[in-house]
Formats: C-alpha cells, structure tokens, sequence
C-alpha cells in the first residue's frame, strides 16, 4: 500500500509545481510577443512586471493587466480599449495620447502618470488613484444613462 500511496504523492507534487512554472512560462511567452510585435489584443497579463518597459502604440485591447505592475511604463499612444486594469501599478506612466477607453481601473493606481491627450471615455474609475498625475485635454466621460 505504501508504494502506491508514495507514486500517487510524488505525482501529485509534480504536478501542482509544475503549474505556476507554466503559468510563468506562457505568461513570459505573452510579454515577449508584445514586446516584439507590439500587438496583444485579448491577451492574458494579470499580474506580470513591466515596470519601465517602452510599450510605445502597443495594441492591449481587452487585454487583462490586472494587478500588472506598469510602474514608469512609456505608454505613449498605446491602445488599452477595454482592458482590465483592476488593481494595476501605472505610477508615473506616460500616457500621452492612450486610449484608456471602456477600460476597467477600479482601484488602479495613476499616481505621477502623464496623461496629457488620454482618453478615458467610459471607464469605469472606482477607487483610481490620480494623486499628482499631469494631464489636460483628456477624454473623460462620465457615466449615467440618457
């Protein structure tokens, strides 16, 4: 009975290790996509660093950044319709030019970010931090129905 309980162990354990490893791996895979292409729409980056990354006009449409730390990320002109970005790091990011459009902020943090030309038609800002953020000439809608 004990070397069936041991083999039944020991794969187990193999198995629930290797799991956050292969999260780690595709969500590596998904980072260096963006970077080289600058494209990911849809794509799944809750919870990855990209403190300080140039993400010049990247395409993050619907992406899902939450609780992602872009700390001092060049965000300039990026496209992030859509994403959620619940619980996201975006102190002193520049995002002249972004398009925050229908993206979900509930609790992100924008404290020092340039905004400076950033749309943020329809999103939802429960909780968003802006303390000290620079900016004018931005798009913000603020909700309610017709």
């Amino acid at each position: 009975m004990k070397p069936i309980f041991l083999t039944t162990a020991a794969l187990f354990s193999t198995l629930v290790l290797a799991t956050p490893i292969s999260a780690k791996a595709e969500n590596t895979n998904t980072v260096q996509r963006l970077v080289e292409t600058r494209e990911c729409s849809g794509c799944n980056l809750a919870g990855v660093n990209l403190k300080g990354t140039h993400l010049i006009g990247v395409d993050l449409r619907n992406a899902n950044l939450k609780g992602a730390n872009l700390e001092g990320a060049n965000l300039e002109g990026a496209d992030l319709t859509g994403a959620n970005l619940t619980g996201a790091n975006l102190t002193e990011t520049f995002a002249n030019g972004t398009s925050f459009n229908n993206a979900n902020l509930t609790n992100a943090d924008l404290s020092d970010a340039n905004l400076h030309n950033a749309e943020v038609d329809g999103a939802v800002m429960i909780g968003t931090k802006i303390s000290g953020a620079d900016g004018f000439d931005i798009n913000l809608g603020v909700g309610g129905e017709e």
